[in-house]
């Protein structure tokens, strides 16, 4: 493909069945993706379960790819993965083995109704912003601005960075 690929961060969040290993497992299906390259991801980070609090704390992290892969089609790759690992949809916030988000695709814009990019939430948590920050310190997120005020606007969530 002499095409240029396109630049995605993703949200991998996971609190049930060894998240630490959910999560690591995931980067590296993230790897096997078609069309696709993981260029890098964050550390792992512990946080405080948002929304419904009776659930066991969670491990996020954040991958940056490039991928010839279509938004949609990206998006289907990573229910597919989620689904390998036992994911299922009880309710908004409900404990998860693994979840996956595209917080930004390039610079594309979307809202239908099985993907809105960049990520509706994301500037709002910094179990994502932090791992955001730490790989791509001058990301500008479209129509939120430059990362680093949205992560300061966060610092009262708890967050612990884990050890590698």
């Amino acid at each position: 493909m002499s095409k240029k690929p396109n630049q995605a961060f993703i949200a991998l969040g996971s609190n049930l069945e060894n998240p630490i290993s959910q999560i690591q497992q995931a980067f590296d299906e993230l790897r096997q993706l078609p069309d696709t390259c993981l260029m890098s991801h964050s550390s792992l980070y512990k946080s405080a379960p948002v929304g419904r609090l009776d659930q066991p704390d969670f491990i996020n992290a954040v991958a940056l790819i490039e991928t010839h892969l279509a938004p949609h089609d990206l998006l289907k790759a990573l229910l597919d993965i989620e689904h390998r690992h036992g994911r299922v949809r009880e309710s908004l916030n409900a404990p998860r083995t693994l979840d996956l988000d595209i917080l930004m695709y390039s610079n594309v814009k979307c809202h239908d109704k099985t993907l809105t990019l960049p990520h509706p939430r994301m500037s709002q948590r910094a179990f994502v912003l932090k791992p955001l920050f730490e790989i791509a310190p001058d990301c500008h997120i479209p129509g939120l601005g430059h990362i680093a005020p949205l992560l300061a606007a966060c610092q009262e969530q708890k967050l612990e960075q884990m050890s590698a």
